[in-house]
This record gives C-alpha cells, structure tokens and sequence, in this order.
C-alpha cells in the first residue's frame, strides 16, 4: 500500500476555506491517479482582514512551519494570499526560502510554497498577460494585491474589491454570487480571469461555470496552490472540474 503524500498548510485561525478545498481538489484527483494525501494544518491568529493584523500574523509563520515540520510533512503551503501581498513586493520569494530552511534547521527539510507565489506562477502558466480580478477584501488591501500583481508582470485590467473585513464574513461569501459579479466586470480583453484572489472565499463550485460564462481560463488563489503543491511533490497537476490550470493541459 502506498504511504499518502503529508499536505502541510499554514492558515489564518480564522480560516475555514483551505482546509475544505485544498483536500476536496486533491480528493477529486485521487479518483484518476494512484497517490494518496493526508492532510496537516497549523494556524496563525488573525480575525479581521486588515494590514497591521496581517503583519502580525505572519510573524508566527515561522513557529507555524516548525510545527509541521515536526510531522515531517512532504510539502508545505502558506494559505494566505493577502498575508504575503500586504508585506511587500515579490515577499512571497523571502517567507519561502525562510520558511524553507525553518524546515531544515529541524531536521525535516520539505519544500515550501506560498498562495500568493502560487497565484503569480499560475497565471504565468496561463500565459496570461492582462486579467481581471475579484477580491474580498477593502479597497486598499485589494490595491495592494493588484499592485504585487503588477509588478510580477501581469495587468490587473479591472478589478472588483467586495469589502468584507470580517474573514468568517468572507468564508460566508456564496460563490453562486460570483458570475453575477463576474458579469459586471470588462473581460473581453483579459487572458484570464482570478475568480477569487483569497484562499477564504470559497469559489470551487463555480469555477467551470464562469469558464463556460466567459470563455476565459478561470484561476483562484486555491486551485493555483494546489497546481504549486502538485509540482512541489513531482506529480501531475491534474485535478478533475477544478478549472484550466489544472486540466492537464499545462
């Protein structure tokens, strides 16, 4: 019998959203592929959606990652988008090599990869060069996220902030509002389309429908860490309905 992958996550103590979605794509594909996962978190504080609150709870990513590496994980993900954004420009390259080596300093060396890292790979894999975005969070954080976008090479052509500060708020958020709100959004123009720029908005359930609504390559911050986890072990990113990037065609 073949020893599942460890699937390490870093999430917001207020997180309810990648623990559901990360292990339904990965469960999905377990119908297709041989491997197996089993699936570890740790969690940071954090309630409300905001720059300071953010800032301090990427503080305790370290004790996080060192927490999970004592379970000797194959890979571990920080599952917090705006988290990374919000500390600064092409961050997510520094908490991934820190990260990284907080792992190895323990003796249980795994790879680590961010969401927010995850999402810019992603679209790049897409080959996308101008999108369009959807974002709960207020204005300012989302500014912050379309300009960490920017400056990895990739026009936020338009954008929609849903202002929800609160994050138990935003995991209540119904993704069946998401095409209407997509539907109001310019995409002619765009490559692709970032149904849901935060790992607490749930958006799984209607990925296929805005490809189908739009006829663009759909991604979310979700679907992008779990093609980066996938690559992260060596295996096939390929997950069944969870939208083009992982479609087996890239």
């Amino acid at each position: 019998m073949q020893t599942p992958y460890r699937i390490g996550q870093i999430v917001p103590s207020s997180n309810t959203t990648m623990e559901t979605e990360i292990p339904a794509m990965l469960t999905a594909r377990q119908l297709i592929r041989p491997e197996r996962f089993t699936f570890h978190s740790s969690r940071m504080r954090m309630k409300t959606v905001k720059k300071e609150e953010l800032a301090a709870m990427d503080a305790e990513s370290d004790r996080c990652a060192l927490e999970l590496s004592d379970a000797s994980v194959d890979v571990l993900g920080y599952a917090c988008l705006v988290a990374i954004m919000s500390m600064g420009r092409g961050y997510h390259r520094e908490s991934q090599q820190r990260l990284s080596r907080v792992t190895r300093d323990n003796g249980a060396p795994a790879p680590v990869i961010t969401s927010a890292g995850a999402l810019v790979d992603g679209l790049k894999v897409l080959g996308a060069k101008k999108v369009a975005l959807v974002a709960p969070y207020m204005k300012p954080l989302t500014e912050l996220v379309v300009d960490y976008i920017e400056h990895e090479g990739i026009q936020v052509s338009t954008w929609r902030a849903l202002e929800i500060p609160d994050n138990l708020e935003v995991a209540r958020h119904r993704p069946d509002n998401l095409p209407g709100i997509v539907g109001e959004l310019d995409t002619d123009d765009v490559d692709a389309i970032v149904l849901s720029a935060c790992v607490q908005m749930p958006s799984l359930s209607v990925v296929s429908r805005v490809e189908a609504q739009t006829g663009k390559p759909v991604i979310t911050a979700a679907i992008a860490t779990t093609y980066a986890l996938l690559n992260a072990l060596d295996l096939e990113p390929v997950v069944p309905g969870a939208g083009a990037l992982l479609s087996g065609a890239y």
